[in-house]
């Protein structure tokens, strides 16, 4: 997919990499919640965090927003599956010709935390999947 970035998303991106070393793929601007999404590459998750998520809070406080970050997959499950944590993922019902994707959760509980606080968790993920994969995210199920 192609994905389109200003300036601000450059030097947020550049911001990550010069205080915790680790890359990012994608940077989100998101007004609405406040916040920005960062697009970790694989594997540098850790790096990103810092030990007891001390890379966020100093992050947090030279942006002057909230910092969310989730680890880049190449398969769509894997991806939709980070964006999604620590609600346990156990299926995905994709539609190919509709370009949708329902999430099937384990538990009842598993279902406000996939939707999260007014719906940000759920706004994250439509961004998300629609920027890198093209799907849209429909509906969250309990198994």
């Amino acid at each position: 997919m192609q994905r389109e970035m200003g300036f601000k998303e450059r030097r947020y991106i550049e911001e990550l990499r010069i205080l915790t070393k680790a890359t990012a793929l994608d940077c989100i601007i998101d007004l609405r919640f406040e916040r920005i999404i960062y697009v970790i590459k694989k594997g540098d998750m850790g790096f990103a965090i810092g030990k007891k998520g001390e890379n966020i809070r100093r992050l947090e406080g030279v942006l002057g927003k909230k910092v969310e970050m989730v680890e880049y997959d190449d398969m769509i499950e894997g991806f939709l599956t980070n964006i999604f944590r620590p609600a346990q993922v156990i299926q995905f019902d994709r539609d190919d010709d509709s370009k949708k994707i329902n999430t099937v959760v384990a538990k009842r509980t598993d279902v406000g935390i996939a939707i999260g606080k007014n719906g940000s968790t759920i706004e994250k993920a439509r961004t998300l999947m629609k920027r890198f994969y093209g799907y849209e995210v429909a509906e969250i199920l309990v198994q």
